[in-house]
């Protein structure tokens, strides 16, 4: 086992405003207005606060895998038609709700070739049209032996932001954190025919912990 990448504090960089600014609002209301009226702004401040919680994760030392890029429920796993390299392939997806940590880590070794962002709905992530409709980020992973892996961001129903914070051209480690998104969402993995996928639908995974598949 390996530690995993962390640049940052165990709070999201991205929650940092939304936290400093719920926080600043609750307190100035219990001191304006008293503990009553201040009480529902920090129930919402603790809410913000562990939405964004980014606990740093053991990586396996292991070859030729491929490891959840979130935290939360399979909702999906078939043969589909990757929309993004237009070939057929097997489609994990990863539905995270509101509690769940919303840190996105690259699920295997390889250079970015290349990335795609549309705007879109917000419609409810674990539904199977959200692939399609929603606002979506998606990266084209070539692992050092070649094999082509799509990891695809996808915005929820109450998500309004992807962030995305590695371009093509650039190098990702597996297990490496490269992006985040906002209060809800999905991340959708196209893997090559032939691969061994580990989880089922309805099986909870852990970003990094979790392993979804094996490269044959």
């Amino acid at each position: 086992m390996s530690n995993s990448y962390y640049p940052h504090p165990i709070i999201a960089r991205e929650g940092w405003p939304f936290i400093a600014g719920i926080f600043a609002v609750a307190l100035l209301v219990q001191l304006m207005a008293g503990w009553l009226w201040a009480s529902p702004f920090w129930l919402i401040a603790l809410f913000i606060l562990q939405f964004f919680r980014d606990p740093p994760r053991v990586i396996p030392d292991l070859a030729g895998v491929v490891l959840a890029p979130a935290d939360g429920r399979i909702v999906v796993v078939d043969k589909v038609q990757d929309p993004y390299l237009m070939r057929e392939a097997l489609k994990v997806s990863v539905f995270m709700n509101v509690f769940n940590v919303h840190s996105n880590r690259s699920p295997v070794d390889g250079e970015i070739r290349n990335q795609w962002y549309f705007p879109g709905n917000f419609l409810n992530a674990s539904l199977p049209k959200a692939s399609l409709e929603n606002e979506r980020n998606a990266l084209w992973i070539q692992t050092d032996k070649g094999q082509d892996v799509t990891c695809v961001q996808i915005a929820g129903l109450v998500a309004k932001r992807i962030v995305c914070h590695v371009h093509p051209g650039e190098h990702l480690a597996c297990g490496q954190r490269f992006g985040f998104i906002r209060f809800g969402s999905r991340v959708d993995v196209y893997l090559p025919l032939g691969t061994k996928i580990n989880v089922r639908i309805g099986d909870k995974v852990r970003a990094t912990e979790t392993v979804l598949a094996e490269f044959s």
